[in-house]
């Protein structure tokens, strides 16, 4: 239990980094890559080839904003039970402690909740992007 107590918040706030770190690294690389293939739509030869295209990243991006949440009520969790086993090896029972030690838990929680609330932001917004740029192929398909 000293080894949980001693890497929880590294490992949990590690994993919840490397999660944002790859999320804003995609949604930056579906921002450029937008903006890029607006003026080449016309060389899409069919819907299914503009779909793979338009799509890829974003169901990875969605994954996180989904999952990060769930990463961090695991560190409140593990952070609760580390509380709960403190306050049994101590024998006594000190609210002040008991009150800190929720209290500290509960900011993994808040760190996977910061993940995921700009990540599915993002996600609604590319999805949004996909819906134009597939409608200005269907323009040019009409032409």
């Amino acid at each position: 239990m000293e080894l949980l107590k001693l890497y929880l918040d590294h490992f949990i706030f590690g994993v919840l980094g490397f999660m944002s770190f790859i999320m804003l690294t995609f949604v930056i690389e579906r921002f450029i890559y937008y903006i890029r293939i607006k003026s080449k739509l016309a060389s899409f030869k069919n819907s299914t080839e503009l779909d793979i295209a338009l799509t890829n990243n974003l169901t990875t991006i969605f994954t996180i904003g989904a999952n990060a949440p769930y990463v961090g009520l695991l560190g409140t969790v593990l952070g609760i039970m580390i509380t709960f086993y403190d306050i049994g090896q101590g024998g006594q029972i000190d609210a002040n402690t008991i009150m800190l030690g929720l209290a500290l838990a509960l900011k993994a929680t808040a760190m996977g909740l910061i993940v995921a609330i700009p990540s599915i932001m993002f996600y609604n917004v590319l999805l949004r992007k996909v819906e134009i740029l597939k409608a200005l192929w269907l323009q040019y398909e009409k032409v």
